[in-house]
């Protein structure tokens, strides 16, 4: 698939202030399944100095600097063509050892993959995740594959979709009784009942093409390192295994760092503010 994708956040501030540096998350990474042809990055008020930077979890990200100039308003417009290449997302053959669950991780693997195995500093995992996790374990004999299709298809099939535009993700055990939440935090769920069975996961940031008739909006899954297949995504919103209709911005195994803009306030700290976007998706002909 190729996609024009435009991006366009507003913050407007209840009195002048002057802003710290931020950083951007808006530049789609380029892969196996996925390329980016182009990107433009228009922020106003035009920062004095920018830097593109790769962080610790490989993503691109854009620093920027403001004078001291006081403002009422900030404008993030990210436009990018991006060609997706992903038709089968099962197309891979795990490893054998890694077919069953738990999987047991060669030594030089698990050092790697720790930090995608924790939980989400909080120091362990809920237990209401690990026990939906321990539950989807038993109806599937411990199979790795089965056990994400039926996890996925649960929390998608179970739980109502509530569009929240703002705030962190809901811990994982308040979305999975309260059976509704936003794609963030869904997302959150299915990768602490990952972690929970031990496979390592990571949360996603992106956009998905919606169905006819349903406007886009920034959205959210997760991707599961899987030994043999590499870093494999399930929306659990969607309840589908990512597929070409999916374009990833950012990865990280904290939610909080995948944020397409996070920045502070060099004064008028504690200014209200509101924030508004915009994203529209556009299929091109190839």
């Amino acid at each position: 698939m190729l996609y024009e994708i435009s991006h366009n956040t507003t913050y407007r501030y209840a009195r002048p202030v002057a802003l710290a540096p931020h950083v951007v998350r808006s530049r789609p990474r380029s892969d196996v399944a996925q390329s980016l042809r182009s990107f433009s990055l228009t922020i106003i008020p035009e920062p004095v100095r920018s830097s593109e930077n790769i962080d610790l979890d490989g993503n691109a990200v854009i620093k920027v600097w403001f004078s001291e100039e006081a403002i009422e308003e900030l404008t993030v417009i990210a436009t990018a063509q991006m060609e997706t290449h992903r038709t089968n997302p099962f197309d891979f053959l795990l490893e054998p050892w890694a077919a069953t669950l738990p999987i047991d991780y060669p030594t030089s693997l698990l050092v790697q993959l720790q930090p995608y195995l924790t939980a989400l500093g909080v120091g362990s995992i809920d237990p209401i995740a690990t026990q939906l996790a321990q539950e989807i374990w038993y109806k599937t004999d411990g199979n790795t594959v089965e056990f994400l299709s039926t996890l996925n298809q649960q929390i998608a099939g179970s739980c109502q979709y509530q569009l929240r535009e703002t705030g962190a993700p809901l811990p994982a055990g308040i979305t999975w009784t309260q059976k509704a939440g936003s794609c963030r935090d869904l997302s959150v769920l299915f990768m602490e009942a990952c972690r929970a069975i031990g496979l390592a996961a990571r949360f996603v940031s992106g956009y998905y093409e919606p169905d006819p008739g349903n406007p886009p909006y920034l959205h959210a899954w997760v991707e599961v390192y899987l030994p043999g297949a590499g870093w494999r995504g399930y929306d659990p919103t969607q309840g589908l295994a990512t597929a070409d209709r999916h374009v990833a911005l950012v990865a990280s195994p904290i939610a909080s760092h995948t944020l397409p803009i996070t920045g502070e306030l060099k004064s008028g700290v504690g200014t209200p503010s509101e924030m508004r976007y915009e994203v529209a998706i556009e299929r091109l002909t190839v």
